[in-house]
């Protein structure tokens, strides 16, 4: 393929939220963009793809467990196969089991490792060798705040996060020489699902530690991520990105 092709983009936990906003964001470049998710239906991944296709992009959405290594493989294997390249990973898929440490089960804690950060190791595992072998290619992982800052409550999953940025800088470190950048964006509090279910109350105390006094939006992760797999960012990598309305600087 020449690198007039369209780019291919793969967004784990693309179906819905920040992941959606992302597909969509690329989708401006008319690519071809692949969603994976692990939604309980296909409803949200199937109005996502209804969106990609009203802006005339080729989009497909795969139901996968990125937690599964063997699932990874299989899924980026039968994409190469059909498109021979991957351009961009985004590292979006994650969960919460929140409780405070001494109520979390053992079953909390690797679940939530799994899929937030197991499944940064394995999808990123399955393409790293093509991308080194095309001399291209941009990895974005989705971290957190709170794998900075930390937060009540979610020992696991600023775990997780703060796991994501130290898998960041290495594998920038590996593959710096043969034309990949990897970076993260940390979010602050984004207003998608997993953030609606907090009382108002809570989303008033949140917004009072935020400094332009806000919770932020998809879009506005999103178009750090475009950023990150853009030209003008080429030379940028092993980088954090931090999206939080100034609430960690």
């Amino acid at each position: 393929m020449s690198d007039t092709d369209p780019r291919v983009i793969i967004v784990t936990g693309g179906s819905r939220g920040i992941g959606r906003a992302a597909a969509l964001r690329f989708a401006e470049d008319n690519p071809k963009i692949i969603i994976v998710h692990y939604d309980p239906d296909d409803s949200c991944s199937n109005e996502t793809l209804n969106i990609l296709a009203s802006m005339g992009v080729e989009a497909e959405s795969h139901k996968v467990d990125v937690s599964s290594f063997e699932a990874v493989g299989a899924l980026f294997k039968d994409i190469l196969s059909r498109y021979k390249k991957i351009d961009v990973l985004v590292n979006n898929a994650g969960i919460t089991r929140d409780t405070l440490l001494m109520r979390m089960s053992e079953d909390d804690w690797d679940t939530v490792i799994r899929v937030n950060l197991k499944s940064v190791f394995n999808c990123t595992r399955a393409i790293v060798r093509p991308m080194i072998k095309q001399r291209k290619g941009c990895i974005v992982n989705i971290s957190s705040v709170v794998g900075q800052i930390g937060n009540p409550g979610q020992a696991n999953y600023s775990a997780s996060k703060a796991g994501i940025l130290g898998f960041t800088k290495t594998i920038a470190r590996e593959v710096a020489a043969r034309g990949v950048t990897v970076n993260a964006v940390a979010p602050g509090f984004i207003d998608t699902e997993m953030t609606a279910v907090l009382s108002e109350k809570v989303k008033e105390n949140l917004r009072l530690n935020i400094p332009l006094g806000r919770m932020g939006k998809p879009e506005d992760i999103a178009e750090a991520v475009y950023w990150l797999c853009s030209e003008a960012a080429n030379y940028i990598t092993g980088q954090v990105i931090h999206v939080n309305g100034g609430m960690y600087m």
